[in-house]
């Protein structure tokens, strides 16, 4: 079965950074997407970053995000990075790594990829607060 281990969350002050990991066991796809969702209590789980863990390995970002995150993959180490900067108070949410265990088409746009229904694991999520 795939398990998702997500490290990397904690407290910093805005303007600060963190880099969140996500390994992942028991993944035998490498042309599936993986990735980060965020939530915050009273609100739906949003997508931040996907990426796609296959050649090209397209990525995709929400908004309120892009141009202070950075998602990347090591496929020999199972693992995904979610690298974020200049950390705002609005980011302080619970964040979930996913995957999928079928096939991700990476020319799909960012509204379907960042359709949470196909994300077939999740882990047990990592805070990360800002103040």
């Amino acid at each position: 079965d795939v398990q998702l281990v997500e490290s990397g969350g904690g407290s910093v002050q805005a303007g600060g950074s963190l880099r969140l990991s996500c390994e992942a066991s028991g993944l035998t796809n490498l042309r599936n997407c993986m990735g980060w969702f965020r939530l915050v209590p009273g609100k739906e789980r949003e997508g931040v970053a996907i990426v796609y863990r296959g050649a090209d390995s397209r990525t995709w970002y929400a908004d309120p995000v892009k141009g202070r995150a950075t998602i990347t993959k090591d496929n020999a180490k199972r693992t995904v990075y979610l690298q974020l900067t200049n950390l705002k108070p609005e980011d302080t949410a619970m964040y979930y790594c996913a995957v999928t265990s079928a096939y991700c088409d990476p020319r799909r746009g960012r509204d379907e990829v960042f359709n949470r229904n196909q994300y077939d694991y999740w882990g047990q999520g990592t805070q990360v607060t800002v103040s």
